[in-house]
Order: structure tokens, then C-alpha cells, then sequence
């Protein structure tokens, strides 16, 4: 067994962080070690089938668990509301120790000592399982009526014991969360129900509560992914994700994460940008099954904003999102290539704290760092094989065709972009298995009025469409944000966006003399297009 003293680097973690600092391009072979202590099975085998008995057992029993207890079920996901990182790079770390915990928490509450959480494989399945809306894994079950009628109903039974939490918070805490926006008590309540102080008004779609009857868009008569979702989804999208060979880089398109930040609570001081996998797979399945697009303004279900732990899917959504990290992680090591950041960034990265953590004994865990979580050995788990295990990426450019790489920048001209994609690089792209080129694109971020928070990508779409769906020729992909803007959080102003280009694109089928001449706008996948934003910038970059 593997060591799971959190003072404790295992020798594998040890070897690759100690390479990556001292700026090598390549780490050596992982040794060998011991098979992990748990697995995490796909859901849908019989192992995995085994392990949701085991989850919804330990679901019910957290639901009835009293309020001032810190296994409770939605003091489980305030850990979510008050401390999670998106759009960053601690994204994929912070969401490894939280499930890492809550896996633990499981285990002892339902008495199943095998238990790893299963992972929901959507790209092999995107549809939610149908498991997963019986009893205690379906938040619009009636066993959650006592506690999410309805907002008031909530309040009064969540919010005494929140309040009391909230005194005893650490210096080192309430810091965190000031710089997350969240000066008060109230700060952090006014997310929950999405009151304004400023407008004196609540925006919609910005609540993060959920009442029950609502806390789940999809449903057993409408259980599949939408197909914005499925394409984000897709075997194309997620091999896109995983082509990256560096673990950070400024360049987006080149960067297995999100943003570097100052700290996981605070936004980036330039534009945010999501990762391929964060911005496409994570942000649209969490949406998707809130109900973006069907329900817009909102409100939501739980999913679409930062209280979706209270939704049961989220944790087999995200052991799917930590497995894909695996999958990438052993890409880099069967290519002798770092799995981590170099230099200083290694060091940067890893002694960020996470102050909110709690253990299966409902206590908490105290002060962790982000080094505790790179890699699975804390918690001593593997992955079942799934899709991209077996995916078959090209090896890492050389340093000259690295240098050769193309970049399309695009001229802007009223709400659209235009560029031309050389005639090599459209038809290497044809060619492709996994997507060649990508479209990086800067918007900005929704101000949270009225209108919606996702947009069709179009290409060379005929003029005055305002409206397509995921089969049309001029389709590219779809931008979701997920959350809602913290007040008091200094959020960039604007966000970007990778989206793999499908190779079935009609203007890279037949480029001209010159190369294949794109237009690239925006529009709501409402169809209401006097809320199209205005693009701030794109290019069509190779990956």
C-alpha cells in the first residue's frame, strides 16, 4: 500500500517533482510500484454497479445527517461553494483531495470498505445512468423535500449552522475567502439565492440553490446529453484535451490547464482561459444537465452553479474529469515527458493550501497543499480502463515542426473575426484523427442580466443566421460558462475559449488558392441575437 501521510511525497511523486523543478525536459520512467488499494470502475460495469448501491446508502445517511455535522450532505457542498477553483490551474488538483475526502466519507458511511467512486465515461455513455435517478442519486427525489422545498425551507434549516461555522474560521480562511469576494457571511449567501446588493435585485440565473422539484434538468424521460453537449463530449474533443504535452503553458491551445492565477480563490488579472477539458467536457455536461439552453435565464438546477454537489452526478462527473488527468499523466510518462510544471512554477503550484477539506470522521483535515494531490497516491486509487487509455496520439513535435506550427490570427470586423488557414495545415486537419487545428477565441464574460450563458461558434455562416444546430456544416462548438460572477471577486473582464474544429467543418473542405478564408461570430444558442457578443479576439492555432 501506498503511503497516504499527507507529510509524504510517494517516491514516484518525489522523482517527478524533483525532476520537473531542477527544469528537465523529460522525467524518467516511472519505477514500479504496488497496485493501488481501490479502483474506480466505470459505472456501467458490474463493479461500478456495485459501488453506487454502496453510494446511495451513504448518500441517504448524509442527507439525514444533522446540519452540525460536516458530512452533512450540503454542508458537503458548501466545501464546493466556499473553495473551488475553475478556469485556473489548481482546477483538476483542488477537485482530486475533494472527492479523494468525500470517497473516504462514503466508504465509512456505508460500510463497503472497497469502495472508490465510479466515473460516468460520457463520452462512451452521454447519457446520465439511469441508476442515478433512483431514490437517494436524484436531488428531485422526495427524500430531499425537507431540506430544498423551496428556498425558505432551506435557509432555515442550512443557514443557523452556517453562520456558527462561519465564526470559527481561521485567519488563513477568511482570507481565502476574501479574496474569493466573500467579506461576510452574507457575501457568500447572497451566491446562494443570487441577490444583487447593487442592483437591489436577484439575477436568475446566477441562484444556487435549487429547489427540489428543480434541481435536475434531465430527467428518466430526457436522460441524454443534448447534442452541443455530445459533440463537447465527443472522442474528437476529449483526444483534443489530452494532445497538450505541457501540464501549464501561456498559450492555451498548448496548455493541459486553465489559467495561472495568484491563488486558486482569486481570477486571473488578464483574460481567463479554460483549458480544452475544463471548457468544453467539465463546463458543458455540468450545464447540460442544469439545463442551460432549455431553462434560460434560469434559474438552473444544481449542477449550473457552485452548489451542483448536492446533485449526486457531480462526483462521477468529476472522477471522470480526475481519470482523463490520469490518462494524460501516463500519455507524458510512456512519452518521457513532464507530467508537472518545471522551475519555479513547480513550486508555485504546489504550495498552494486548500483550508476546507473534510475527513470521514466529519472532521477537518486542516491545512493541505495542492504537492498533497498530484498525483492518486493519497488516496491510493486507479481507474478501470476507459476511453483515451487506448487513444492513439500522435508522438510531441520536434523542435522543428514545434517551431513551424501554424497561427492563423484573425482581423476583427464588427461582432465577427476573419482568417486564412493555409492550404497544409486545413489538409493535415482533414486528415486528422484527433483534431489538428483549434479556434482560441476571447469574449466577454456574461454580465449575468438576462441573458443566457452559452453561444454557438459558427464558420462562414450565411448572413443573419442567428440560429443553427450541432449537424449544421457552419457548427465549430459551443462556449459555456459555468458559475456565476462572485461579487466583490475582481473577474476578468473577458474569457477564452479552445475550440477543437471539427474536421467535417465545410470552409476547411475546399480552401482557395490562398488558403480556406473563415468567418468566425458568435451567437446564443437561444437564438436571440440581440445578445451576441462581440468577439475581442481569435486565431486558428495548430495543436
Amino acid at each position: 500500500m501506498r503511503s497516504t501521510n499527507p507529510a509524504h511525497f510517494s517516491r514516484r511523486t518525489f522523482l517527478a517533482t524533483t525532476a520537473a523543478a531542477a527544469g528537465l525536459s523529460a522525467l524518467p520512467t516511472a519505477p514500479a510500484h504496488a497496485a493501488a488499494k481501490y479502483r474506480r470502475y466505470n459505472v456501467t460495469s458490474a463493479e461500478g454497479q456495485k459501488a453506487l448501491a454502496s453510494y446511495a446508502k451513504a448518500v441517504e445517511i448524509m442527507i439525514k445527517l444533522p446540519p452540525s455535522d460536516p458530512r452533512n450532505w450540503f454542508r458537503n457542498a458548501f466545501i464546493h461553494m466556499m473553495d473551488c477553483p475553475h478556469g485556473n490551474w489548481w482546477f483538476f488538483i483542488w477537485h482530486r483531495g475533494y472527492l479523494g475526502y468525500f470517497e473516504q466519507t462514503i466508504r465509512a458511511l456505508s460500510g463497503d470498505d472497497t469502495f472508490a467512486i465510479p466515473y460516468w465515461d460520457w463520452t462512451e455513455l452521454p447519457r446520465i445512468p439511469k441508476e442515478m435517478f433512483d431514490g437517494p442519486l436524484d436531488p428531485t427525489h422526495h427524500m430531499y423535500e425537507p431540506y430544498t422545498h423551496n428556498l425558505a425551507v432551506f435557509t432555515a434549516y442550512i443557514q443557523p449552522t452556517l453562520k456558527s461555522y462561519w465564526a470559527t474560521l481561521t485567519p488563513a480562511q477568511q482570507a481565502q475567502l476574501n479574496a474569493r469576494g466573500y467579506q461576510t457571511f452574507g457575501d457568500m449567501w447572497n451566491d446562494v439565492t443570487a441577490y444583487v446588493p447593487s442592483m437591489q435585485t436577484g439575477v436568475t440565473g446566477n441562484v444556487a440553490f435549487a429547489p427540489t422539484c428543480g434541481a435536475r434538468y434531465l430527467s428518466p424521460d430526457n436522460p441524454k446529453l443534448d447534442a452541443r453537449t455530445t459533440k463537447a463530449v465527443s472522442a474528437p474533443t476529449v483526444g483534443a484535451g489530452l494532445k497538450p504535452t505541457l501540464f501549464y503553458d501561456a498559450d492555451i491551445t498548448k496548455s493541459f490547464t486553465s489559467s495561472k492565477t495568484p491563488s486558486h480563490n482569486t481570477a486571473p488579472s488578464g483574460s481567463t482561459k479554460f483549458s480544452i477539458l475544463e471548457g468544453q467536457p467539465h463546463n458543458l455536461t455540468h450545464n447540460c444537465i442544469g439545463g442551460v439552453g432549455a431553462l434560460d435565464p434560469g434559474p438552473y438546477g444544481n449542477m449550473t452553479n457552485n452548489l451542483s454537489p448536492v446533485d449526486p452526478i457531480f462526483f462521477l462527473h468529476h472522477s471522470n474529469m480526475d481519470r482523463l488527468w490520469e490518462v494524460w499523466t501516463n500519455k507524458q510518462k510512456r512519452l518521457k515527458l513532464p507530467y508537472l510544471p518545471t522551475g519555479p512554477d513547480l513550486v508555485t503550484l504546489g504550495q498552494e493550501p486548500f483550508l476546507f477539506y473534510v475527513n470521514a470522521e466529519g472532521q477537518y483535515v486542516g491545512t493541505t497543499t495542492a504537492k498533497d494531490f498530484f498525483s492518486t497516491d493519497r488516496f491510493d486509487y486507479d481507474y478501470q480502463p476507459g476511453f483515451g487509455d487506448q487513444l492513439d496520439l500522435p508522438a510531441p513535435r520536434t523542435a522543428v515542426a514545434a517551431a513551424a506550427a501554424s497561427s492563423f490570427k484573425g482581423t476583427l470586423k464588427g461582432k465577427a473575426a476573419t482568417m486564412t488557414v493555409s492550404r497544409t495545415a486545413a489538409a493535415s486537419h482533414q486528415a486528422a484523427a484527433v483534431p489538428e487545428l483549434a479556434l482560441e477565441i476571447t469574449l466577454p464574460h456574461p454580465s449575468g442580466g438576462t441573458g443566457g450563458r452559452a453561444f454557438d461558434v459558427l464558420v462562414n455562416a450565411p448572413p443573419g443566421t442567428t440560429e443553427v444546430t450541432p449537424d449544421s456544416p457552419y457548427y465549430a462548438g459551443t462556449i459555456s460558462f459555468f458559475g456565476s460572477l462572485m461579487p466583490g471577486m475582481k473577474m476578468s473582464a473577458d474569457a477564452t475559449f479552445v475550440i477543437p474544429l471539427p474536421t467535417t467543418l465545410t470552409a476547411l473542405q475546399s480552401p482557395g488558392a490562398n488558403g480556406a478564408a473563415l468567418t468566425v461570430q458568435l451567437v446564443p444558442v437561444d437564438g436571440h441575437a440581440e445578445e451576441t457578443p462581440a468577439i475581442k479576439e481569435a486565431s486558428v492555432k495548430t495543436l
